[in-house]
């Protein structure tokens, strides 16, 4: 482990950590990887218990405070804080298609089939013993609270207690009952945008008919296409994101002698939109997320076809045009300039149906660990019924069902939301 002070901020000092661990935790004397965690903590207020955050995901990096606000502040009130770059993202041994480019897809995929939930708990588990740590305690947003429940069924000893935003998932369903509902939560946020902006419906239509039969460029040389410009419809799932998506739809084409054609600052704005291009393991491993004992086998993709208005048809311009949301789709891998070198190894774990478990239901159903969740009522990617059937099976476990925010709650007002939870889960602890 290699420990260095790397700045004091806003009355907050951040203490950069380094582990090396085990790629593969069942084989410790085999091949390691790095990763790192940052400590924050308030000046003279070292000697407080851990918190560990989860980020959502998968594939992102924790998040680079910009001062003692929102959940953070809250958190820092009664703990030190780590920030876990999950394995793969961030200062930890990233994957990206420049660090896997020298492996064949087979080697790609078995690389990659070691970065899910239980090897990130195993991962935290490394490091508090690496620390000492008696125990510490989690928060996890979205698919952080995967990872917490990871954490939850295989280190239950090594937990004071458990928070989780927006991100209780299914332990037993296949993921295609959890596509069967996003998909219908996405329909309903499509038909709440079209309704409170009713000039954007016709836009879209120009926008995709103009794709259709015409040839648009990314800054990166990448073809764009009407699939992909669906995709943005992943911001509804967010707060406040219909009014700026409006913004965009309406200056999106202009005329350049004589024929109209995509501004580049549209193109642009969708480019950047495209997270997947710099962390492909959000891609790459996102239906992934949800197997234990089955292979995925493209389920959005299947799933999709019983919803056939998000399947655009270019002979048919003026039939309703529908945004997607946070699925994942084969044809990425064929359109996509940074996934396209990872298809077949995307093919690979598509078809992969050894995939082990991720929850203990036996561990669970005994659970003794606080466990306070923020759920969303009208979430777009976390559905609030398997949340609270999740929930039903988990004792010590309670839940703040609220539809005031939307899945991003905790960057919107991630003060508020941690405080709530705190408290909730000094009911459980001292009310049990």
């Amino acid at each position: 482990m290699k420990i260095k002070t790397t700045f004091y901020h806003d009355g907050l000092y951040h203490i950069d950590h380094s582990f090396t661990v085990p790629l593969d935790h069942d084989e410790p004397q085999g091949d390691t990887i790095s990763v790192f965690a940052r400590e924050v903590t308030q000046a003279g207020n070292d000697n407080k218990p851990w918190l560990v955050f989860f980020q959502g995901g998968p594939g992102f990096p924790s998040p680079r405070p910009n001062g003692n606000n929102g959940w953070l502040k809250r958190a820092l009130q009664d703990y030190r804080v780590l920030l876990l770059d999950q394995r793969g993202t961030g200062n930890s041994s990233v994957i990206n298609h420049q660090t896997l480019a020298h492996l064949t897809p087979e080697q790609q995929a078995q690389y990659l089939s070691y970065f899910r939930a239980d090897s990130i708990v195993k991962d935290a588990e490394y490091i508090r013993q690496c620390f000492g740590v008696d125990k510490w305690s989690i928060l996890g947003q979205s698919f952080g609270g995967f990872c917490s429940l990871s954490y939850l069924s295989l280190f239950p000893d090594s937990l004071e207690r458990s928070f989780i935003t927006g991100g209780v998932p299914s332990l037993t369903r296949h993921s295609d009952d959890v596509y069967q509902a996003t998909f219908k939560r996405t329909l309903d946020k499509n038909q709440a945008f079209f309704k409170q902006f009713p000039n954007a419906q016709g836009l879209c239509q120009q926008i995709a008919a103009h794709l259709s039969t015409n040839e648009e460029y990314l800054p990166n040389g990448q073809r764009f296409t009407v699939e992909q410009f669906q995709q943005i419809g992943i911001n509804f799932g967010v707060s406040d994101t219909f009014l700026p998506t409006y913004y965009l739809l309406e200056s999106a084409l202009i005329v350049v002698n004589g024929k109209p054609q995509l501004r580049y600052e549209f193109l642009n704005e969708m480019l950047m939109q495209q997270s997947f291009q710099t962390n492909p393991i959000y891609a790459i491993l996102h239906e992934s997320i949800y197997c234990q004992g089955f292979a995925s086998d493209w389920s959005a993709h299947r799933v999709r076809q019983q919803y056939p208005q998000f399947n655009y048809d270019p002979q048919q311009p003026k039939r309703e045009f529908y945004f997607t949301g946070e699925m994942v789709f084969p044809w990425m891998f064929e359109q996509y300039k940074n996934l396209q070198p990872l298809q077949q190894a995307a093919e690979i774990l598509a078809k992969k149906s050894d995939w082990g478990n991720l929850y203990n239901l036996e561990v669970l159903k005994q659970n003794q660990v606080p466990l306070s969740c923020a759920v969303y009522a009208d979430d777009m990617f976390v559905e609030m019924d398997l949340s609270r059937e999740t929930l039903a099976l988990i004792p010590n476990s309670q839940a703040w069902i609220t539809n005031e925010y939307e899945h991003n709650g905790i960057r919107a007002d991630g003060e508020h939301i941690l405080d709530k939870l705190i408290n909730m889960g000094h009911c459980v602890y001292h009310c049990n």
